[in-house]
């Protein structure tokens, strides 16, 4: 039998024109978290190309914007919380849309922290927090990434079973991963959950302490997907 000829078109390394791909270039959204490492060894190590694919890579600053851009089409997939793409399909904050989960990118990884103010006034366990939460006059803060987000889900869910609503007795804001630093050290919150590296990196420079991982919570959960 002779060699089977290359079909103009046709994905390196394909076995007919119907292996060529729909678009060569895709433009794929990430944040910069810890667990977008995948996706990110992926575009740089060019494990597309065989499949006549170039992957571009497109930092984003904030989940609602990584979201804005999927609906628009501006980006192809995206590194994306795993209760963002549920979120969209459902219409959650956002027009009713078809999305697909197309993998799991990670496990696990968000922490809860409190603030080094919180822990100057004694508040190192969900007791003395739940305590504390309930004085007249102390109204907490706590910051998560996205309204349909784990890291939402997370907070919530640790925050009652400590005895605190977490949607009368505390207030709760959105805040992008990259400006929860900058947000602890102004003082503008009193908590946060959020992945890695951010929770560890508030520790390390001395604005406050972990105190619940999520896989505490619910282990080896789902967390990232490409979407």
């Amino acid at each position: 039998m002779s060699e089977q000829q290359a079909v103009p078109g046709d994905a390196p390394g394909g076995t007919g024109s119907g292996d060529a791909p729909e678009k060569r270039t895709l433009n794929i959204g990430f944040m910069a978290l810890t667990d977008a490492a995948s996706v990110i060894v992926a575009a740089t190590q060019g494990f597309a190309e065989k499949h006549g694919l170039t992957l571009n890579l497109q930092r984003q600053t904030s989940w609602a914007g990584l979201r804005d851009k999927l609906l628009s089409g501006e980006l192809d997939a995206a590194h994306s919380l795993y209760g963002l793409i549920y979120g969209v399909q459902l219409g959650l904050g956002a027009p009713a849309t078809d999305m697909a989960v197309l993998m799991g990118l990670n496990q696990n990884g968000q922490s809860i922290n409190l603030s080094q103010p919180l822990l100057d006034a004694g508040v190192s366990s969900g007791e003395a927090l739940r305590q504390h939460a309930h004085q007249q006059g102390a109204r907490l803060t706590f910051a998560q990434t996205f309204p349909t987000g784990t890291h939402a889900m997370w907070l919530y869910y640790w925050l009652a079973s400590q005895g605190i609503h977490p949607l009368r007795d505390v207030d709760s804001v959105v805040v992008p991963p990259p400006q929860m630093i900058a947000h602890l050290k102004a003082r503008r919150i009193d908590g946060l959950c959020v992945g890695e590296p951010w929770s560890a990196q508030a520790v390390d420079e001395g604005l406050g302490c972990t105190i619940a991982t999520s896989q505490s919570i619910w282990a080896d959960h789902p967390e990232k997907v490409l979407g």
